[in-house]
């Protein structure tokens, strides 16, 4: 049930955002009075799931969830239809139009794309609220760090001020940044420091924890609920008991719990916890995992949520700001992607990577908040200068403009099959990716 609504929910978005982008597309087209043959949800090589022709136009819904297309006559596109290249242009073709309408018609999409996460941010702002995570109180007792971090020179109980000089009010973004920065600003036991963070530790904290390389630093540990076959079980913790000591150490924060656990894996403890006021001491071993089998009730971090309740009226810009700060931080991850040290390449995902991400649970408020952040990555890389891509012909179109030339069919068929073999090559090794760890993580 909970594949199935991850499934559901990536269809659900992945629609929206196709349909109406392929919209953006089709509306200036017939403004422009040229002929629309196709308009299809997902792609569908050598069959469609649904199609019917209305007029001038085969409307249809792919089986290929990748995307979806619409297809303009006269329009050397990822069809690659020849033939029809080789007639004399007709006028209700793509090609016959000026070069500043076949602009118009190429960042219909991406310009459809922009105005919708400014929609949906507009909405939410206005109705539920701006929600974060807030640095600063999450902060309080400073933060936790993954076994990454900590090589990468944090230690835990860090308080970090800034990155390359920029502070972060979100929660969310701040791992982000520490992850696209270079330079780190924190305060360790009152004192301030610059960790410089390479390219190789950022590659180690992507395999490893990725952005929740960074956690809040929890104190005063709490048993939440017990594993069945653990050893907390097998040594008789109860729900509620609050672990304050391993052996002779003092326990205060969930970081200090889990890095005494691992020192003493595969041994016999004393835990002194705190039950109803009182301190016992419990023995119990450690499993050669370093673990005690038992979940802490710890504070969510919603605890250190932000809600600001914004009028219409104050919506409307905050929503424009988001929209550019999701863009900005787009070409940021983009620039990442393409330091070959980090190999954040590695975790580009493909649409059954993002669905395995998703929640199990249908949640309004989340879908349509990833809808808006999808949208605006849609858009940038439907923007990237590609051959295939909007951004390809986009500039292509933008040259003519500039120089009076425009390429010839022979050119253009060359360069959109070059660009066809990148964009085809690199949903196989994303797809491929993917596939490989799902059966990996089952089967071995």
């Amino acid at each position: 049930m909970d594949t199935f609504i991850q499934i559901a929910q990536i269809i659900f978005i992945l629609s929206v955002l196709v349909i109406l982008h392929e919209f953006g597309h089709y509306i200036p087209a017939k403004l422009f009075k040229v002929r629309v043959e196709k308009f299809y949800l997902f792609m569908d090589p050598w069959f469609s799931l649904v199609k019917k022709k209305i007029g001038e136009t085969e409307w249809g819904i792919g089986w290929l969830p990748i995307g979806g297309y619409v297809k303009l006559a006269g329009m050397m596109d990822e069809s690659m239809d020849k033939e029809q290249m080789k007639q004399p242009a007709q006028s209700w073709e793509f090609r016959a139009k000026p070069a500043w309408q076949r602009l118009i018609i190429m960042l219909g999409g991406v310009t459809v794309n922009i105005i919708l996460a400014w929609f949906i941010y507009t909405t939410m702002y206005a109705t539920v609220g701006q929600k974060y995570i807030s640095t600063e109180k999450l902060q309080t007792n400073g933060l936790a760090f993954g076994e990454a971090g900590l090589n990468a020179g944090f230690k835990n109980g860090d308080k970090i001020l800034s990155v390359d000089g920029q502070t972060q009010e979100k929660f969310n973004r701040l791992m982000i940044d520490v992850l696209l920065g270079d330079k780190v600003e924190i305060e360790r036991n009152g004192q301030k420091q610059t960790l410089l963070i390479t390219d190789e530790q950022k590659s180690k904290i992507l395999a490893t924890e990725g952005r929740e390389f960074i956690q809040p630093r929890i104190a005063n540990i709490v048993i939440d609920s017990i594993l069945p076959e653990g050893e907390a079980k097998k040594a008789g913790l109860l729900k509620g008991d609050q672990i304050v000591k391993i052996n002779d150490a003092k326990i205060k924060y969930y970081d200090e719990l889990t890095g005494s656990l691992k020192s003493n894996a595969g041994k016999a403890t004393e835990l002194t916890v705190l039950r109803d006021g009182k301190e016992i001491v419990i023995k119990s071993n450690v499993s050669k995992e370093g673990k005690l089998g038992f979940a802490p009730n710890t504070k969510d971090k919603t605890a250190f949520q932000i809600v600001n309740k914004l009028s219409l009226i104050d919506a409307i810009p905050a929503a424009v700001n988001e929209s550019y700060t999701q863009f900005i931080y787009n070409i940021k991850q983009f620039k990442l992607i393409l330091r070959p040290k980090t190999e954040a390449y590695k975790q580009v995902k493909s649409p059954i990577g993002i669905t395995q991400r998703l929640p199990t649970e249908w949640n309004w408020e989340f879908i349509w908040g990833f809808t808006a952040m999808f949208s605006i990555g849609l858009a940038f890389m439907n923007l990237l200068p590609i051959p295939g891509l909007d951004g390809g012909h986009a500039i292509f179109t933008i040259a003519e403009m500039i120089t009076g030339k425009t390429l010839n069919d022979k050119a253009a068929e060359i360069v959109q099959t070059i660009g066809m073999v990148i964009l085809l090559s690199l949903m196989a090794l994303t797809f491929g990716k993917d596939i490989y760890e799902i059966i990996a993580t089952k089967f071995f």
